[in-house]
């Protein structure tokens, strides 16, 4: 019978200790909430979260049922951003060289920090377009864990490229190329589609593809297509049949209107899009990311020694194109999604992004969805981000001032929720 008693206490012991805690109940109190891009600012609210979701939102600030209440009375309080393109894994300026000397571990510690930087930056969704091979999934782990402070982290792993291309090794001897080798080239049909099938099995979320040229890469020739237009369309093709989509690195024109003809969901930079090309993305439902930041973090390096001469004269031939890009693809009424491509420039300043968009035509309200319900729509999540309602990730942030009216005021942040998690 003692034997018994113990062995029900014990018992008893261990289902407490797998009894999950009570959930927190959190009441956010805002001064005036925009719940979605396309409504305009509320007065005073109460938002309740409980357990990393949205449950309410009230107007005023009546007695509520919650743990801990959190003072924004003097804030408009939104949906938190998205940057649809980022390497949190890199620093900027970093000599190509390096690839040889630094392990793909320290990607995590310079990741880790950067996590940081982007939550507080305001964006609590990221997608990772190109890594070391383990280093993004590890730190989608550690932000979804609540191990490292961060936003949620889309991750497609390392990039799929030709060989030679961007994306791949360039600039060592053979002997080393062929060492620093990533394991995702393709050549041909089959092989693309298996490369495919690898980064899926082991774990990307989306698959990015380095459809042209690129300007950092130690590769003069040319920014025009690098893959076949069969390659292009196996490796869409294959992607969607795995339930994941397409993010296209791509430059040149033509090389924009391939991918966009091969049913590639994303084109990122975009730089010299044209009418065919933008014609084709329009036709295809194919999405822009413009990554304007991009230009500014290289154009701030040209001159200091910071890029080979084969670099700095590709920069120079970009340059004069990116004033214009988002104006020339609207025009054609192709839709523009919000993307950095955070590490080309110091993490953190994401949101200068809004302000190069603005320049270009588009509208407070217009910049605003593009890093939220656009850019929720371009990652499949839009019924869980991208707006703050009852059920939604707790992605919340807080500014001073109305974005509606002045999108700049983004660009310093005052409070940041990730999944229910205040960021420090």
């Amino acid at each position: 019978m003692h034997h018994f008693r113990n062995a029900l206490i014990a018992g008893l012991a261990l289902l407490a200790a797998a009894a999950p805690l009570a959930a927190e109940t959190v009441a956010i109190r805002a001064g005036a909430v925009i719940t979605d891009a396309a409504s305009e600012a509320s007065g005073p609210a109460t938002i309740l979260v409980t357990d990393g979701r949205i449950t309410s939102i009230t107007p005023g600030h009546g007695a509520v049922q919650a743990d801990r209440e959190i003072d924004l009375s003097g804030k408009t309080v939104l949906p938190g951003l998205i940057d649809l393109h980022t390497h949190l894994t890199g620093d900027p300026g970093g000599d190509f060289w390096k690839e040889a000397v630094e392990p793909e571990e320290w990607g995590v510690v310079v990741g880790a920090k950067n996590a940081r930087l982007t939550a507080l930056a305001g964006f609590t969704t990221v997608r990772e377009a190109g890594s070391g091979k383990e280093t993004a999934f590890s730190l989608r782990r550690g932000t979804a864990e609540g191990l490292v402070p961060g936003p949620r982290i889309v991750a497609a792993g390392p990039a799929l490229a030709i060989i030679g291309g961007h994306g791949d090794v360039n600039g060592f001897t053979p002997e080393v190329n062929e060492l620093l080798d990533s394991g995702f080239t393709c050549t041909g049909v089959v092989e693309c589609a298996a490369k495919v099938r690898l980064a899926s099995q082991n774990g990307s979320d989306v698959i990015k593809i380095t459809a042209t040229g690129g300007v950092l890469s130690q590769q003069g020739r040319g920014l025009e297509a690098h893959f076949t237009p069969e390659e292009m369309k196996a490796i869409a093709d294959t992607a969607h049949s795995l339930g994941l989509k397409v993010m296209a690195h791509a430059h040149g024109a033509r090389g924009i209107q391939q991918a966009a003809e091969a049913g590639i969901d994303s084109i990122e930079h975009g730089t010299y899009l044209d009418e065919a090309a933008a014609r084709a993305m329009k036709a295809n439902g194919t999405v822009l990311v413009p990554t304007l930041m991009a230009l500014e973090g290289v154009s701030e390096g040209l001159g200091k020694g910071v890029y080979t001469p084969v670099v700095e004269d590709k920069i120079r031939a970009v340059q004069p194109l990116m004033a214009s890009l988002v104006s020339r693809a609207r025009q054609y009424g192709v839709t523009v999604a919000f993307g950095t491509d955070a590490g080309v420039y110091q993490h953190g300043r994401n949101a200068e992004e809004l302000a190069l968009m603005k320049k270009q035509g588009m509208t407070d309200r217009e910049v605003l969805a593009s890093a939220t319900t656009v850019a929720a729509k371009v990652l499949g999540m839009d019924n869980q981000i991208g707006k703050l309602a009852p059920g939604y990730s707790a992605d919340i942030i807080a500014v001073a001032g109305n974005p509606l009216a002045d999108v700049t005021v983004l660009e310093k942040v005052d409070f940041v929720m990730v999944r229910g998690r205040v960021i420090e």
